[in-house]
């Protein structure tokens, strides 16, 4: 018997302030095998500086992403905490980190083929 595994969500559309996952529209969003979510920075503490915390990327490891996207803003304005560099390394996941419309092709791209997770932030 064949287990199915839930696909990553598509990137429909990214302008500045705003991404669209399947319909729904986002400020910033957390995406992960079988679906996404608003990616309300105040639930971690993440802010510019030190960045993406590590919290904010085991949601997208608890729901099956075996590779992670992190995309840094507009004006890759957004850091990421060494501490979820290490988290990451530590769970031997694939991480890329780039400006937000270079990560939303790239995931895209990735989604095709592996169980990818991605926090998207949208502005600068």
């Amino acid at each position: 018997m064949e287990i199915l595994r839930a696909s990553s969500p598509p990137i429909t559309a990214l302008k500045w302030g705003q991404i669209e996952v399947e319909g729904k529209q986002y400020k910033d969003a957390k995406l992960f095998p079988g679906g996404s979510r608003e990616w309300d920075w105040r639930e971690t503490g993440t802010f510019h500086q030190p960045g993406i915390q590590p919290d904010d990327v085991t949601e997208l490891l608890e729901q099956g992403a075996k590779v992670v996207v992190l995309a840094q803003g507009m004006w890759k304005r957004l850091q990421i905490s060494p501490q979820t560099l290490l988290l990451l390394k530590e769970e031997g996941i694939e991480v890329h980190i780039l400006q937000t419309e270079l990560a939303a092709k790239l995931y895209n791209k990735l989604r095709e083929t592996y169980p990818v997770g991605g926090l998207f932030h949208t502005t600068c």
